[in-house]
């Protein structure tokens, strides 16, 4: 059975998958490394790896037996255009209010 492909912002609504991104923004860390900072199952963790890894978010890599995880920036990217998109946008009111405050005001 194939997984639904998840949005970025469904794929870090889960605080566990936030928390193994905070993880690996410190060191890649190998699967095993990971789920021991989890109070679930290791299939549990393999599933929220490889939605993090099908959106992006991370790489993994086999070293002999070890996978490691690594933070991948492409699920970044497109979690930062759209906040970049809002940023634009509020930049452009707050400039509008500003302009309409400056020529209400006497001089």
């Amino acid at each position: 059975m194939t997984q639904p492909t998840l949005d970025v912002f469904q794929v870090i609504a889960d605080p566990s998958r936030r928390q193994m991104l905070m993880l690996l923004s410190k060191e890649s860390l190998t699967i095993n490394s990971l789920a021991e900072n989890f109070d679930m199952s290791r299939p549990a963790v393999s599933k929220h790896i490889k939605i993090l890894d099908t959106a992006g978010f991370i790489s993994i890599e086999d070293i002999g037996r070890e996978r490691h995880c690594t933070l991948k920036q492409d699920g970044f990217d497109a979690l930062h255009e759209w906040l970049r998109y809002f940023d634009k946008f509020w930049t452009s009111k707050l400039k509008n209010l500003e302009n309409l405050l400056n020529n209400r005001l006497p001089n």
